[in-house]
């Protein structure tokens, strides 16, 4: 029970407790709508073109890499609070627009990539602003757990939301899926007013000065623990984090399934998002290791699915990658956070989720071509080598920075650094400042 009460301990925070209860009806919204968004394509839109879905993706995510220095200063500049409810009420409004194309009849696939990229271009200040919120709810003490609770909340929203959303596309059509996302941000911008803003953890904000805009460059540059984090965030956010292309195609294509199944694929994937969601809330301090083993087990979850033979042996291997892809982004972010000066959280953040999801543009149109040249099986393949390149990254850094040897005592291989364990929160090595 004690243990429980670790786990869920940020949820004692009344502030905390208020955000969380609207972003969850929000999230769940998010992801029927982009369960919705990627089926309108693949199956009404085009005739199983999965490049098409990539291209949306790559729209939706651009932004986030090509208004990076905007959007990292905005978060370390700005009240936090007021852009978010910015944010939050432009992303409904946007959903809302869709939803009344496609319940009239008159959408397009053009249109779709419009409303894909201004979602990107708003989700670029939301996701940096909403990521560094939590230190203003919760403060240092609580932060990893916070965050850790924010990814099980996204997770459990993609575990009910695609399911919800296959019902309804089967049922009443996709536009009624954009149309409740709408209505879903209500939950969020209230939230966000009901804060009780004189219990705000806000530190104070960082001068104004001309270079501040590359100092999150520079500050990254300069901290090769960093560095090697971010290196391994890219590859697996570039080309294994593209799951709408992965399982929708394996859905159509391979096992010939409709929007219903669909829909259960993806939520059961997000099975093994909650599971390694709610294990690094458990967790106190993340570690490298912890990523390397991670990026590891996520390649070798997508080498079993490329082979599996029928959809509910896909699924279990789904699970596999959930949980290894959730520990992947809800550690990277709580490490990255908690070895950042907090006058920089801002900044880097960004870069951080420029790199996740800027990265898409490039990988995810490359996938959906794999995709459609060779085979969604071949596809998942290019996410299993994502995952080894990762762990090689992580391994160099821990050989090259931090000493890294293995040795065979009493029959067992065992690890050990310079100064002690594989663990802790990331250190800059002497002389990286």
């Amino acid at each position: 029970m004690s243990e429980m009460k670790g786990t869920f301990r940020s949820l004692r925070n009344y502030n905390y407790r208020v955000w969380a209860s609207g972003a969850i009806v929000s999230n769940i919204g998010t992801w029927m709508q982009r369960t919705a968004q990627d089926w309108i394509v693949l199956t009404q839109l085009t005739r199983h073109n999965a490049a098409a879905v990539g291209v949306v993706m790559a729209l939706q995510f651009g932004p986030q890499l090509l208004l990076l220095p905007l959007t990292g200063f905005a978060a370390d500049h700005l009240d936090r609070r007021k852009l978010l409810i910015a944010t939050q009420a432009a992303m409904g409004l946007l959903a809302l627009g869709l939803g009344l194309l496609t319940v009239s009849g008159l959408v397009q696939l053009w249109q779709v990539y419009v409303f894909a990229f201004l979602l990107g271009c708003v989700a670029a200040f939301d996701a940096p602003a909403r990521q560094t919120f939590v230190s203003d709810l919760v403060g240092e003490a609580d932060l990893s757990n916070a965050v850790a609770l924010n990814s099980t909340s996204f997770n459990v929203a993609r575990m009910i939301g695609p399911a919800i959303a296959g019902v309804l596309i089967a049922g009443v059509g996709t536009g009624w899926v954009f149309l409740i996302n709408a209505a879903s941000f209500v939950a969020v911008l209230c939230s966000l007013g009901f804060l009780r803003t004189g219990e705000l953890h806000i530190g104070s904000r960082p001068v104004r000065t001309r270079g501040s805009l590359v100092d999150g460059f520079r500050y990254v540059w300069h901290r090769p623990d960093l560095k090697a984090v971010l290196l391994m965030l890219f590859l697996i956010g570039t080309f294994g984090l593209n799951f709408p292309i992965f399982i929708s195609t394996m859905s159509v294509t391979v096992f010939h399934a409709g929007a219903t199944e669909y829909g259960l694929l993806t939520s059961v994937m997000a099975i093994g998002s909650v599971a390694g969601a709610l294990l690094a809330a458990q967790r106190g301090k993340p570690h490298i290791a912890l990523l390397l083993a991670g990026a590891a087990i996520f390649g070798f979850g997508f080498a079993l699915a490329a082979v599996m033979p029928n959809v509910r042996l896909f699924g279990l291997a789904l699970v596999i990658i959930g949980v290894s892809a959730q520990t992947l982004t809800t550690s990277t972010i709580s490490l990255v956070q908690l070895s950042t000066e907090p006058a920089m959280r801002g900044r880097v953040m960004a870069i951080l989720l420029a790199i996740a999801l800027g990265g898409t543009p490039i990988g995810a149109p490359l996938v959906g071509w794999v995709a459609d040249t060779f085979g969604p099986r071949w596809a998942l393949w290019v996410g299993a080598m994502s995952g080894l390149g990762a762990a090689m990254v992580g391994l160099r850094y821990l050989v090259k920075y931090r000493g890294l040897r293995a040795s065979l005592e009493g029959g067992r291989l065992r690890f050990s650094v310079a100064g002690g364990e594989v663990n802790g929160v990331l250190e800059a090595p002497a002389g990286s400042q």
